[in-house]
């Protein structure tokens, strides 16, 4: 029981500290992109400033600089943005500890997909996590990042690659979050061992009296730019877990592509904005189509259902059948599973009347998705799944034509 406790709240404050952290990252994040595409030159700026803004907040003017490399010395007082992007990573490396690799047989294995043990799941994660950026890493060093347009494509090519391959060695929703995790630590690793240890040069090159180099300036910016364009795609894969039509149906991997084509997207069109140039409107119809095909997607089931394949029409009986044997045990008053103490999220489905009160919930994670049981760790057939989706769909159609009756 202790052991439960412990671990939910862990996850608790865990994701509060994560959430927190990433709003003052990205807000910081956001706001300096914005402010250097604002950024406009005038005739009696101090030399070596880029430009200045204007900006009204708080009951006040603020009046803004840049200087292009550094000024020509040593400010009294500067404050530093890493410790927002140190603790989004480290608090989310840590949630992922708490939830994916001590519960692997529930949220990173599925045995349907692969048959993989708790550690090698896990192993799996952290190996392919650490490749990915060094990756990542060594391209940008190469000089391939140079070139955007053909970087960003490779980039992209080389995410959706990874996701397809992670769809087919973890469970849906693990696959997610590893993609995820994969873009937040190429992004605060950017901090960590580029930008700031690049600014720190610049301080040193200040104090000893020394002109700092352009090139150190050059790199931060354009890793900075990186962070800007994968941050959505990161925020909206971070928060999928709580919707099993994403992660848990059969085109998972595609509507990641398309999240990840999206993300960018749209991020250039506030950049635009924020640059003073001409609204790209065309954004918001990409955008839009996206969403379409995404929730086309979303409805093609879990892989290998096969409702035409049903011999009889499913009953009511059989779908609780299918809950009780596959269900139940966690989802009950008192538990039978080890390490559950109360039923996940408070839903019940221990008896006849709990199942038909959350039949369309049931539906959603286990018909038209496979996200439950968490890992099909009690094993749910293809063939049960198709049984509960069909009785859904009949059960649709008939208070479907009961209206059509009333209504006449």
């Amino acid at each position: 029981m202790w052991g439960s406790i412990i671990s939910e709240w862990a996850s608790l404050l865990l994701r509060w500290l994560h959430v927190v952290s990433a709003i003052a990252w990205i807000g910081s994040s956001f706001y300096f992109i914005a402010l250097d595409l604002s950024l406009r030159p005038r005739s009696n700026l101090p030399d070596g400033v880029q430009g200045e803004a204007w900006q009204v907040h708080g009951g006040g003017f603020y009046r803004i600089m840049k200087y292009l490399v550094a000024p020509n010395q040593m400010p009294d007082e500067l404050t530093w943005f890493k410790w927002e992007a140190y603790t989004t990573w480290l608090s989310g490396f840590a949630l992922m500890v708490v939830v994916y690799y001590l519960e692997a047989d529930l949220f990173l294995v599925d045995k349907s997909i692969l048959d993989l043990t708790p550690f090698q799941a896990g192993l799996f994660s952290f190996c392919s996590l650490a490749l990915a950026w060094l990756l990542y890493e060594a391209a940008c060093r190469s000089g391939l990042a140079q070139r955007e347009l053909p970087f960003a494509v490779g980039g992209y090519l080389f995410l959706v690659a990874l996701t397809y391959a992670f769809t087919h060695v973890l469970s849906g929703r693990g696959a997610f979050n590893q993609i995820a995790a994969i873009i937040g630590t190429v992004m605060v690793a950017n901090v960590f061992a580029l930008i700031i240890p690049n600014q720190k040069k610049i301080v040193a090159s200040l104090i000893a009296g020394q002109a700092p180099d352009p090139k150190l300036g050059k790199a931060s910016k354009e890793r900075s730019v990186h962070n800007n364009y994968l941050t959505l795609p990161v925020v909206v894969l971070m928060i999928s877990n709580h919707y099993p039509l994403l992660y848990a149906t059969r085109f998972n991997w595609i509507i990641v592509a398309i999240v990840l084509a999206l993300g960018p997207v749209i991020r250039h069109f506030f950049n635009e904005r924020h640059a003073g140039r001409k609204s790209p409107w065309w954004v918001w119809g990409v955008a839009a189509a996206g969403v379409v095909a995404i929730l086309f997607l979303s409805a093609a089931g879990p892989r290998e259902m096969k409702t035409a394949a049903l011999s009889t029409q499913p009953t009511l009986a059989a779908v609780e059948d299918i809950v009780m044997s596959r269900c139940s045990m966690c989802h009950a008053a008192e538990p039978v599973w080890a390490g559950i103490v109360t039923a996940p999220k408070g839903i019940l489905l221990d008896a006849p009347e709990h199942i038909h009160r959350n039949i369309r919930l049931i539906g959603r994670v286990a018909a038209w998705s496979s996200a439950m049981p968490p890992g099909n760790i009690t094993e749910m057939t293809s063939q049960e799944r198709a049984v509960l989706a069909a009785y859904l769909e009949r059960a649709h159609l008939a208070r479907h034509a009961s209206r059509l009756h009333l209504a006449e």
